[in-house]
């Protein structure tokens, strides 16, 4: 191992700049993987704007990335699982980069099925679409569900997890005819294009006018308000994402007479200990159906780490259908 590495950097120009930093030393509790493949998440550029200041970010200059998969190279004092040489994918920042520091509880089991890029697009989505889900949306198996913003990386995995935890029904949209069939591809039962639909009048269509269990909004902005009749009477609403604005204005009475449970959930100020309670719910149900392909990574392009200019032109372009992954060399 080198003692130094090349990074990319955040903070000190309008995209990532690469520069060579020093390698890592794991401090207790900690583990040092050698990462092999990193995914972009719209968070990523986010930061660089300036809109996105999660806890984990302690300056404002940083190692950028949050997603990896790779391999345990050494582990700090107290680690007692996983292990050196353990291949494993997980959460931090300061992950585009050959070596990155990980707390060792945010770590996720990676499954041999997987290769490096597979796993790598998976723990961002896998641990928020989970938590939306399961944790917070308190889904159960034979309900239906809504995924608004279906063709985002998250959203199909949003369909593939709510279909591998036996939901009755699935909805998904998008806003481009084009993308449809990643949605179907998904497992989605209807897709509703929200360009042309009206939201509420096609979920009420596909539900016997009932509305749907459990939505998972990852667009927010005007059509979050929409969501608000797409959902069944006592049914919830998480929203996990603002695509198209922060800002809605929704309609009370919609929210009263259905008696609506409404939820906003972001992972930017989750402690360590929350994070760490989110990998491990994880573990029993979510890592199973990956491995046994219920759940699959969808990867839309893989770059090399030191081609990232190319790789943030075509995440600012919104042409991906799925992950956008960074393949890390030493």
């Amino acid at each position: 191992m080198t003692d130094t590495m090349r990074a990319l950097i955040g903070g000190v120009a309008a995209d990532w700049e690469p520069r060579d930093v020093a390698v890592p030393t794991p401090a207790p509790g900690q583990i040092l993987v050698r990462v092999h493949a990193a995914g972009i998440n719209r968070a990523d550029l986010y930061m660089l704007e300036g809109s996105y200041n999660p806890n984990s970010k302690t300056g404002s200059v940083y190692t950028a990335g949050f997603e990896f998969a790779g391999l345990v190279a050494a582990v700090g004092d107290g680690v007692t699982a996983p292990a050196v040489g353990d291949q494993v994918m997980g959460l931090t920042l300061g992950a585009f980069a050959p070596y990155a520091i990980v707390d060792h509880r945010h770590v996720i089991p990676m499954p041999p099925s997987l290769d490096w890029t597979g796993a790598a697009a998976l723990p961002v989505a896998l641990a928020t679409e989970h938590d939306a889900l399961i944790t917070q949306g308190g889904f159960t198996a034979g309900q239906s569900v809504l995924v608004v913003g279906a063709t985002s990386a998250i959203g199909l995995l949003a369909v593939q997890l709510a279909k591998a935890f036996s939901a009755s029904q699935v909805i998904g949209t998008t806003s481009s005819a084009g993308k449809a069939d990643a949605v179907k591809a998904a497992g989605a039962d209807l897709v509703v294009n929200t360009a042309t639909e009206d939201l509420a009048a096609a979920v009420g269509g596909a539900t016997a006018g009932v509305g749907v269990d459990v939505v998972l909004d990852h667009v927010g902005g005007r059509l979050f308000a929409d969501t608000f009749r797409a959902a069944r009477i006592g049914g919830t609403i998480v929203n996990i994402g603002r695509l198209a604005g922060a800002e809605s204005t929704i309609d009370l009475n919609d929210l009263a007479f259905r008696r609506l449970r409404v939820l906003g959930t972001t992972f930017s100020v989750r402690t360590p200990d929350e994070l760490a309670d989110v990998c491990a719910a994880l573990v029993p149900e979510a890592v199973p159906a990956v491995a046994d392909g219920r759940v699959r990574p969808v990867v839309d392009r893989v770059f090399p780490l030191h081609d990232a200019t190319a790789a943030i032109e075509y995440m600012r372009s919104y042409q991906a259908v799925g992950k956008v992954v960074f393949e890390v060399t030493a």
